[in-house]
């Protein structure tokens, strides 16, 4: 029977985790199927805003989040220009509104290494590592899943579906024949990791920070860092159009970046450094026929607001509570149809909207455009209930409901 095929889940990054964890405590058969041969470690979101949290809290994650990372209830906006402070927003006046008004600075790899140490001892959360997944085929009422193993042989899976949680490019989404609609940006992002506290050099720094300016913006978070490393500061900044990687990720370019934000005659430890393409990409659909999509297989953002780990969680509750009455026969497959409708729509009309804004507010050239934006910032953080509005879309409440409220 189809409904005893288990759910293929392509991909082994927090938003499949997050899904299988969610399948798990519903009590749905699944296999997780990562082409790596181990958990990725990788420096990308770090963020879990206040709706996230409270879902990964009904999943039993957050208590262990909440205890490894960082809470930041408070972000800062900064005018490197004039190198005032513009704006704070405390999301503690959300209060009464959130079960957690606060940001969790918890790293993705560490949110998929810490579901695998708690579940991944029982067979029944089945995850399996060296299977990389190149191709499959629907019918009626099942799908077969091409996988090639690490010595190169392939293997076939039956599922009953197949979810892409496979990466902006997924293999799953291509071979569905799903467009991917947007643009992206003609400069590159460089994210580089520094163990200097920048608190102590400047007291204005907060957790989390944006700073504008017209030709160098910069979004600044810290991180908790290793047991046996300090705290990590990153920097994201974008690159100049052209630069190449190796460019940009030479020691003295990475140190005058740096400095030109924060000046000293010392040089900076810098713990890592990354470079990435960034795009506003949507899928037409997040489903088709028994292929569906979450995550950055469904869609893709610049980074500035962590908004784009966060939306991915998000499809990943919603598709398992769709998911799985349609597994058991408790629901007719037509409710996948819903999800799409649910979650295309907080991609498009909220972290797309969002982030985009997000990226025009920090960069603006005009100067005229640019002082009106700041004093615009300013006056909506100092009027308790503008300010209340604005987080509530720029942290995906807004997001989460108007998205529920689709039928």
């Amino acid at each position: 029977m189809a409904e005893r095929d288990p759910i293929i889940i392509s991909g082994g990054g927090p938003v499949a985790m997050v899904l299988a964890l969610a399948l798990y405590r519903q009590e749905v058969p699944f296999i997780v199927l990562e082409q790596l041969d181990e958990p990725f470690v990788d420096q990308r979101a770090a963020s879990h805003h206040p709706p996230t949290v409270e879902m990964l809290d009904k999943l039993g994650l957050a208590e262990h989040m909440i205890a490894e990372g960082l809470k930041s209830p408070v972000y800062r906006f900064h005018d490197r220009v004039t190198h005032d402070m513009i704006a704070e927003f405390d999301l503690g006046l959300l209060a009464d509104e959130v079960e957690f008004p606060f940001v969790v600075q918890y790293e993705q790899y560490k949110l998929v290494r810490k579901v695998i140490e708690l579940f991944g001892d029982d067979p029944a959360f089945d995850v399996r590592f060296s299977h990389n997944v190149t191709g499959f085929e629907q019918f009626d009422d099942h799908v077969i899943v091409f996988v090639e193993l690490s010595d190169g042989t392939i293997e076939k899976f039956r599922g009953s579906y197949l979810v892409g949680c496979d990466g902006g490019r997924s293999t799953v989404r291509k071979a569905a024949g799903i467009d991917f609609e947007g643009f992206t940006y003609p400069e590159k992002f460089i994210k580089i990791g520094t163990y200097f506290d920048l608190m102590k050099y400047d007291d204005r720094i907060a957790i989390r920070n944006y700073f504008s300016h017209p030709e160098e913006w910069c979004n600044l978070f810290r991180v908790r860092g290793e047991p046996d490393k300090p705290d990590i500061w990153r920097f994201v900044v974008p690159m100049r159009v052209g630069e190449t990687e190796e460019e940009a990720k030479a020691e003295e370019a990475m140190q005058e970046r740096l400095k030109r934000f924060f000046p000293r005659d010392d040089d900076f430890e810098i713990a890592y450094a990354n470079v990435y393409t960034v795009s506003q990409l949507v899928a037409e659909t997040f489903n088709k026929g028994r292929v569906l999509l979450a995550g950055d297989s469904a869609h893709v953002n610049n980074p500035i607001g962590g908004m784009g780990l966060n939306g991915g969680i998000h499809d990943a509750v919603n598709l398992a509570d769709k998911l799985a009455p349609v597994w058991k026969g408790d629901a007719d497959p037509d409710l996948l149809e819903l999800y799409t409708r649910q979650r295309h729509k907080a991609s498009t009309d909220f972290t797309q909207a969002q982030t985009i804004a997000n990226k025009k507010q920090l960069e603006e050239r005009d100067p005229v455009q640019r002082q009106k934006r700041l004093d615009e910032m300013r006056a909506t953080s100092e009027d308790p209930e503008k300010a209340k509005a604005y987080m509530r879309r720029a942290q995906l409440i807004d997001s989460v409901k108007a998205a529920a409220a689709i039928t």
